[in-house]
């Protein structure tokens, strides 16, 4: 248990905030015209846009904006994409990785930012995650989760041999969180089942499809997955396995055991502090990738109705760590 809550304290050390220079174009009164698409809508990516507006609020750069659900269809994303272009958006954010997939396919010309990507390298957005292109118009924050820190607790916790994934085959995030979680559980010594979904839609009924195999499920920063996490959390609660979220935001009123990620209103701040260096005359591309390395943008849930339920005990050093426990109902902010 020490050396997890150690890699809580320092599971970022190795990630880079990387920052440069050049200038970004705005309307003829001033006011910066930001697009915003976001793949879908669930608690993680709307918390983005309300940190990017929160800070960008205080910031006195008058700004309007574009917000656009493309309802985790690709072709959608597209299409606001164009939109976009159509309207001459001075900056464009793209919320989910095929969100910002397509901006950066249409702008080349604007900043196009980035946020909620596990991989930007694998999605095509940057060249290195860790090494700014000055050529570039693309920056943003990514949503790099401690895929086997999060695993090592889940079996540590239950004692599960056999973890369960549920992933989107059409979207390169959840590609990319499937690969890092099979590749933990190989090194970890777990058994690893997953299961694809092309759309939340069929989230429970694959979740169905491979409960009775796994001892524990274990979903990732999936969008079209973690749209659907109630359906998830039913499937878990009715066959009586263990649940873990890697997305805190979306357990709320949920039965899931443990949520360990990012507080994801954190990644928007820095997704507004980005717009504000660019209004400022800074290169987006210069800027890169930014990875958050706070252990205060990460949250730690645990749920002791459920833990009681499945007869699991949560030892002390972790309850004393957590930011939020849900005992008797009540969810207890520490």
């Amino acid at each position: 248990m020490k050396k997890i809550l150690a890699l809580m304290v320092v599971l970022a050390a190795s990630f880079a905030l990387i920052a440069g220079g050049s200038q970004e174009s705005s309307a003829d009164d001033g006011t910066v015209l930001i697009g915003v698409s976001k793949l879908l809508s669930h608690a993680a990516l709307d918390a983005v846009e309300v940190g990017m507006q929160d800070y960008l609020s205080g910031t006195g750069i008058p700004v309007r904006y574009d917000f656009q659900n493309a309802q985790g269809d690709i072709s959608t994303a597209a299409s606001i994409a164009q939109q976009f272009k159509s309207e001459d958006c001075d900056v464009v954010l793209g919320i989910g990785t095929a969100s910002a997939q397509a901006l950066a396919n249409i702008f080349s010309d604007r900043p196009v930012l980035f946020a909620a990507v596990t991989d930007p390298a694998s999605a095509g957005l940057v060249a290195d995650n860790y090494t700014a292109d000055p050529e570039s118009n693309v920056c943003g924050v990514s949503d790099m989760n401690p895929v086997e820190s999060q695993i090592q607790l889940l079996a540590e916790i239950t004692g599960a041999k056999t973890i369960g994934n549920v992933y989107s085959s059409g979207e390169q995030n959840g590609v990319v969180l499937m690969e890092q979680a099979k590749a933990a559980c190989e090194k970890l010594g777990l058994e690893f089942v997953e299961v694809a979904v092309s759309n939340s839609s069929e989230v429970m009924m694959a979740t169905q499809s491979i409960i009775d195999r796994v001892d524990a499920i274990y979903i990732a920063t999936d969008n079209n997955v973690i749209s659907a996490l109630a359906a998830v959390d039913d499937v878990c609660t009715k066959a009586g396995k263990p649940l873990f979220s890697a997305d805190p935001s979306g357990v709320d009123g949920l039965n899931c055991l443990i949520a360990w990620g990012f507080n994801y209103n954190s990644i928007g701040v820095e997704v507004g502090k980005l717009i504000e260096k660019i209004h400022n005359g800074e290169n987006p591309g210069s800027l890169g990738t930014v990875f958050l390395s706070d252990p205060a943008d990460f949250e730690l849930w645990f749920n002791l109705d459920t833990a009681e339920a499945l007869g699991i005990t949560i030892p002390q050093d972790l309850l004393d760590s957590a930011a939020v426990i849900i005992q008797d109902g009540v969810k207890t902010e520490k």
